[in-house]
């Protein structure tokens, strides 16, 4: 039996189907994929709080909107931000894929502000056991889609899902019309 292939640093792309209401039209960023597990965060989960009310070290480094994001279900008082770093690899910064990756919070935020094109930060994440995301993939719960580096800074996350729906090619793209009720048709 060959492993599947990792699917970290992709997207992952709630389907209408998805039933659970943590990840309703949701947008997954896949930051570890392996035969242990799966993390990601959600990335068009924009909560009231601002980052500077939570981590003001780091608030002028926070892309807009500058509020915390909610990663996930899991974790929800834990924080873990990413950042674009258009090339390189600043200390206090380790890559997920591409330009994409992880901020080391404890570290002071102004060895990483020369380098940082823009920085979100989340409050918990999204977590599956062993075989669990495998699961729910064969289920159709999940579109799989390629990043972008500016999927993480989008300036309006509530449109992201449509819009990463809307670049795919096909009848994907077509299922970002699909309304939010669709019993309203």
């Amino acid at each position: 039996m060959t492993e599947a292939p990792s699917l970290t640093g992709r997207l992952l792309v709630a389907t209408p189907a998805l039933s659970d209401p943590n990840f309703d039209r949701s947008v997954v960023l896949m930051l570890d994929h392996d035969r242990e597990g799966a993390l990601g965060v959600v990335l068009n989960r924009p909560t009231p709080v601002g980052v500077s009310e939570v981590l003001q070290p780091w608030a002028e480094l926070a892309g807009e909107p500058g509020v915390v994001f909610q990663g996930g279900p899991v974790a929800l008082d834990a924080a873990l931000a990413l950042a674009v770093v258009p090339r390189g690899g600043p200390l206090g910064w380790r890559r997920v894929h591409g330009s994409i990756g992880l901020v080391d919070l404890d570290a002071p935020p102004e060895v990483l502000a020369a380098e940082v094109g823009s920085l979100r930060v989340f409050a918990g994440y999204a977590g599956w056991g062993p075989d669990q995301l495998e699961s729910e993939l064969d289920e159709g719960a999940w579109y799989v889609v390629d990043s972008e580096p500016g999927d993480v800074s989008a300036p309006e996350p509530e449109g992201l899902w449509r819009a990463v729906l809307r670049r795919q090619h096909g009848t994907l793209a077509l299922l970002a019309t699909y309304p939010d009720d669709p019993s309203l048709n």
